[in-house]
């Protein structure tokens, strides 16, 4: 069994992998998110863990990239977050299990063990996802993530962005978005979409994050960032 192990604490990644070794798993270390995310993209491994705070890249940011691309291989959280919501958050990100440091070895070593027993996922049920820019949509639990946190959404839009992304940079008018979100039978108000628009922008475009709905004045809407 190959495992990565990618944690920025020298003093503890290097120990931690000699163990592992000593248990028969052959372990590749990182020290930096970079770098995990390249041996984890480029290697065929069945666990990996993650620190969650690290330089140039979080172990948060590596399993969402791994899990955008239908990466399923098993991921284990190691870190000092230990919150409801950071827990929920490592969680909706895609990890399979989540340890507080510090801890101890018999518990982590034995959630290795249970994470290799797992059957793999079955490649013909994949999380549907997309991804424009720095932004992706979960769309099987309505979820967005942007720069490591994730953002809950309606139903509706869940569906308004999934139409917005699935034609990135592309010019979509108020009409062509009403038919999509709306059904013959429903009556939006006149504002409807306007709302929906703010709502969204909202919760996906935060304070120093670049704008991604862009508003064609008179026409419609367009998605998608500006450098």
């Amino acid at each position: 069994m190959r495992i990565l192990l990618v944690d920025d604490e020298i003093e503890m990644a290097d120990p931690l992998s000699r163990v592992l070794a000593r248990e028969g798993y052959q372990v590749d270390v990182a020290y930096d998110g970079d770098r995990g995310t390249q041996l984890a993209t480029e290697t065929q491994y069945d666990l990996l863990i993650l620190d969650w705070m690290m330089p140039k890249r979080s172990g948060l940011e590596i399993c969402q990239q791994l899990r955008s691309k239908g990466d399923t291989t098993p991921v284990l959280f190691l870190t000092a977050k230990d919150t409801i919501d950071d827990r929920v958050l490592g969680l909706d990100a895609g990890a399979d299990d989540y340890l507080i440091k510090p801890f101890e070895l018999r518990e982590l070593l034995a959630r290795v063990r249970a994470l290799l027993r797992r059957p793999v996922a079955q490649e013909s049920t994949p999380t549907q996802r997309l991804r424009v820019d720095d932004l992706e949509l979960d769309l099987q639990n309505q979820i967005a993530y942007r720069n490591g946190r994730a953002i809950e959404l309606s139903e509706k839009e869940s569906q308004l962005l999934e139409y917005l992304m699935g034609q990135p940079n592309q010019l979509l008018t108020h009409d062509q978005i009403y038919q999509h979100l709306w059904s013959e039978g429903e009556k939006p108000t006149s504002n409807a979409l306007a709302a929906q628009i703010r709502l969204l922008r909202r919760k996906i475009e935060v304070v120093g994050e670049m704008p991604l709905i862009s508003t064609v004045y008179g026409k419609g809407y367009r998605f998608g960032g500006r450098e």
